[in-house]
C-alpha cells in the first residue's frame, strides 16, 4: 500500500487522523510518518528524513522555504492553536483568569505534566511562563516533561498523581482520552500559534501532498478543524 510520508507537529495529529479515511478513499495512500516536537521534526528533515508534507509552525515553515526544504507555492495555513491548561476527566475544572490564579494552579499541581521545553512550541513557551511567575524552581521536581505533548497528556492520563495538571495545545489535549480541556492561558501568559502546512522539495508524491493539504485547509473542513481544537488562520 503506498504512503504519504508526514513530519507534523504534534498539535496537528488529531486532525490528520481525522481526515485520514477521506484522503485514502481519493488517493489510495496511507499517511506514515511522525509527530513531535517541531523543532525535531524541522531537524529531522534537514537530516534527510523523508518527507512528503510538513505541517509545522508559519514561522519554522518559512524558515525551511529559505532554507530550500519547502515548497513556497505550497504553503497554506492550517489553524490558530491556544496553549492549555488539561485535567483527567474524574478531576474538577481549573480556573487561571489571570498570571496570579495561574501561579496557584501550578503551584497547588503535584504533577505538572508538559512537553518538550527545548524544541516544542508550547514546551518553550511554557517554560518562559514559570520563569516569569517566579516558579521554576519551586515546582521543578514536579515538573514531567516528555518530548511532546501528546505524550505528555498520555502519562498524564494514566498519572495516579492526586492532584496532577498538564499543559500544551488545545489540539494534543482535546485528541487525548482521559483528559479534557481546562480552558486557555489567561491573557499574558498565552499563547496562539499558526500552523501550517507545505509540500518539501524532496516529496515523492507533490499531487496527492497537495491534496491532504486541501483536505486540511478546505472551507467545507471548518467543522472538523474547530473540533480538533483549530482556530480559524
Amino acid at each position: 500500500m503506498p504512503s504519504l510520508n508526514i513530519l507534523s507537529g504534534g498539535a496537528a495529529q488529531g486532525l490528520v487522523g481525522s481526515v485520514a479515511a477521506k484522503f485514502k478513499k481519493q488517493t489510495g495512500f496511507d499517511i506514515t510518518g511522525e509527530f513531535g516536537a517541531v523543532g525535531a521534526m524541522a531537524n529531522k528533515l534537514r537530516e534527510g528524513t523523508a518527507a512528503d508534507i510538513l505541517i509545522l509552525t508559519s514561522a519554522l515553515i518559512a524558515t525551511l522555504v529559505k532554507e530550500n526544504l519547502a515548497e513556497a507555492a505550497s504553503v497554506k495555513d492550517v489553524g490558530r492553536v491556544e496553549t492549555a491548561l488539561a485535567v483527567r476527566d474524574a478531576d474538577p475544572l481549573v480556573a487561571a483568569c489571570d498570571a496570579t490564579n495561574l501561579r496557584a494552579v501550578f503551584l497547588a499541581a503535584d504533577a505538572i505534566f508538559v512537553p518538550d521545553t527545548r524544541n516544542s512550541t508550547a514546551g518553550i513557551h511554557i517554560a518562559k511562563v514559570l520563569r516569569e511567575l517566579g516558579i521554576t524552581d519551586e515546582i521543578a521536581s514536579r515538573l514531567k516533561i516528555y518530548p511532546n505533548g501528546a505524550t505528555a497528556m498520555r502519562h498524564m492520563a494514566e498519572s495516579e498523581a492526586k492532584r496532577p495538571i498538564g499543559c500544551t495545545q488545545a489540539t494534543e489535549i482535546i485528541a487525548t482520552n482521559g483528559i479534557k480541556l481546562s480552558g486557555a492561558l489567561p491573557k499574558g501568559c498565552d499563547l496562539v500559534t499558526v500552523y501550517t502546512a507545505a509540500v518539501t522539495r524532496s516529496a515523492v508524491h507533490p499531487g496527492e501532498t497537495q491534496i491532504l493539504i486541501d483536505l486540511l485547509t478546505a472551507t467545507d473542513q471548518a467543522a472538523l478543524r474547530a473540533q480538533a481544537g483549530f482556530l480559524d488562520p
